[in-house]
């Protein structure tokens, strides 16, 4: 069965479908990065209200502004902007069918129906998932990069802009001058305050060329830091095979594990849907369950997915079900990434490391190593290396952490134990590989990269610790390594 508006009443019985009239459905939200992490979390929660009869003047209006973001869009068009979402849990599956999202803007060279369509009143949010090293941050001081070349473009063309960023500028000056109003900017990547690093890059952007509309931004819009979680794989075949063994043609379906979970700050300048009313948590301290997610699960993403790629191993149920990458795990978030976690309502650090290596077993979610390791040159600095700072800083252990680090830069230099390559995984591989393969001899070269490490290199007691780990690994294997690490 094609997957359309006009098959909704004849998909399986079994399948959830929408029951409000998505012809009723008016706009309230642009989303900049139409993946499939953003269909089966924000839009889901969208469409769980939109069952209620809620929030139906919010629909979602998809938006990209990378070429390659076409051919989603067309797929997405070609199905009335419908997804199927199929839930995996461990012993037991569900499909549901969700219709939150009405629309796909083209997609052109300078943003133009992506500024045009922003400016419109009826549009009060504009919210993106475009990935951790998605806003021109240099990892090393935090702070904006006005000398990446997309931004040196935007700056000089703020009316012709190439970047997201850019467009939202573009749109809320166009706002400003109308008298439009503000619209709320709603980050929904893994980032650490990710709200006010979206506020930084869209302030720093405006102020690049036009200071008064930076401080109308600045003071008018709002940017509400939140933190997001669901395990969600990439699609390929095996997904699609899933929606047609369920008798449904999709062209673009999402597997998903059986958990969510969105904490938001309540920070919307122009109005917002009631997601608290179907699961989400408002809360004024997001900080918390973001450090307890980075930390833990994103942190320890990295600590699984790295040595699986150096060892061949595929995804990261196998990860956990390698017994000495699940012990590496265990010992590295219990002993190193815990202490450092303070709890939130309900969940202690520990319990938590407990309830993700649960969700990383869960051997019907095909997560592989290869998507986890992806951009390891934001995911360290983001999720790894704080870690390492606050243990550092606090006399806790690190030796795990410079382990994992050490890894990453055997996984960088290209190849597998097994003699198999290692394609290209990261926006910086070639520079990486170069690296890897100096450190191989040198291992402290691979700390000298300032702009992921900062001036760890000049700390003894994670830089010899790092030394030692990385001649190991070279010398006798990954597997002795960690067997060293573990022992007691």
């Amino acid at each position: 069965m094609k997957l359309s508006n006009a098959t909704l009443n004849e998909l399986p019985d079994a399948v959830l479908r929408p029951q409000y009239d998505r012809a009723r459905l008016t706009p309230g939200i642009v989303h900049i990065g139409i993946g499939n992490f953003h269909r089966a979390h924000q839009a889901w929660y969208l469409h769980r209200l939109m069952q209620e009869g809620a929030a139906l003047d919010w629909a979602i209006i998809g938006a990209g502004v990378r070429q390659y973001d076409s051919a989603m869009r067309e797929k997405l068009l070609a199905q009335d902007c419908l997804t199927t979402l199929i839930e995996l849990a461990p012993s037991s599956s569900a499909a549901e069918v969700i219709g939150s999202m009405i629309d796909y803007l083209p997609i052109e060279e300078h943003n133009g129906p992506l500024i045009a369509r922003m400016a419109q009143p009826d549009i009060r949010i504009v919210a993106m998932t475009v990935t951790e090293g998605g806003y021109f941050i240099d990892p090393a001081t935090k702070e904006f990069d006005t000398t990446h070349p997309d931004i040196v473009r935007d700056s000089l063309n703020p009316d012709k802009p190439k970047t997201a960023f850019g467009a939202i500028v573009a749109a809320l000056r166009l706002r400003r001058d109308v008298g439009t109003g503000p619209f709320t900017c709603q980050c929904c990547d893994n980032l650490q305050g990710n709200g006010d690093v979206l506020r930084q890059t869209v302030v720093s952007l405006a102020r690049m060329s036009d200071p008064e509309l930076a401080d109308w931004i600045d003071s008018n819009c709002s940017f509400p830091n939140a933190m997001v979680d669901s395990i969600v794989p990439a699609t390929g075949p095996s997904e699609r095979a899933l929606a047609h063994q369920l008798g449904i043609d999709d062209l673009a379906p999402v597997t998903h594990e059986n958990y969510r979970q969105w904490v938001i700050e309540d920070d919307f300048c122009a109005g917002r849907p009631d997601w608290d009313k179907v699961g989400a948590t408002f809360t004024d301290n997001v900080h918390g369950y973001e450090a307890m997610k980075i930390r833990i699960l994103n942190g320890g993403h990295q600590v699984i997915s790295v040595p699986g790629e150096v060892l061949s191993v595929q995804t990261i149920a196998d990860c956990i079900g390698h017994d000495l990458i699940c012990r590496l795990f265990t010992s590295v978030a219990e002993n190193e990434i815990a202490p450092l976690v303070e709890p939130v309502s309900g969940m202690t650090a520990l319990d938590y490391v407990t309830l993700i290596r649960n969700r990383f077993s869960n051997p019907k979610i095909v997560d592989t190593t290869r998507r986890v390791a992806f951009d390891g040159s934001s995911r360290h600095p983001g999720f790894i290396i704080p870690s390492i700072r606050d243990g550092l800083a606090k006399g806790t252990p690190i030796d795990g952490l410079a382990l994992v680090e050490a890894t990453w830069a055997r996984m960088c230099e290209g190849t597998r134990e097994d003699g198999s390559e290692i394609e290209p995984n990261d926006p910086y591989w070639d520079d990486l590989t170069a690296r890897a393969k100096e450190a191989r001899n040198t291992p402290r070269a691979w700390l000298e990269m300032r702009q992921i490490y900062g001036d760890l290199a000049d700390d003894p007691r994670f830089a010899e610790c790092f030394e030692r780990w990385l001649s190991m690994i070279w010398d006798e294997g990954l597997e002795a390594a960690i067997t060293d690490y573990l022992a007691p």
